[in-house]
């Protein structure tokens, strides 16, 4: 079993910034990958972007150049650095474990609770 918890949520206005961590524990030993993921309430839950184990990275075209994903894979741990905030932004931004590969973020059945990101206009 792994267990993800989120945390750094919060409230910012269009144009500040927030990073979000995701810390990982229990049957990590070392995850593939690491992805933030954001739902909208009534709506489906989106991909944001994720980092591999060897630091690959993949971003939804709607993030590129204003998100940043890293994880240190020692330590299970990844982070989402955004910048540019937007009010469509607004999500619970959620943490999961999955697969990178070339073609696209595959998630396995890991997920945090999620941690409330609110852009005021």
């Amino acid at each position: 079993q792994v267990q993800l918890v989120e945390s750094g949520g919060g409230l910012v206005q269009a144009g500040g910034s927030l990073r979000l961590s995701c810390a990982a524990s229990g049957s990590t030993s070392s995850l593939p990958a690491i992805a933030w993921y954001r739902q909208v309430p009534g709506k489906q839950r989106d991909f944001v972007a994720a980092v591999s184990s060897g630091g690959s990275t993949k971003y939804a075209d709607s993030v590129k150049g204003r998100f940043t994903i890293s994880g240190a894979n020692a330590k299970n741990t990844a982070y989402l650095q955004m910048n540019s905030l937007k009010p469509e932004d607004t999500a619970v931004y959620y943490c999961n474990a999955g697969f990178l590969r070339y073609n696209g973020y595959n998630p396995m059945d890991y997920w945090g609770k999620g941690t409330l990101v609110t852009v005021s206009s």
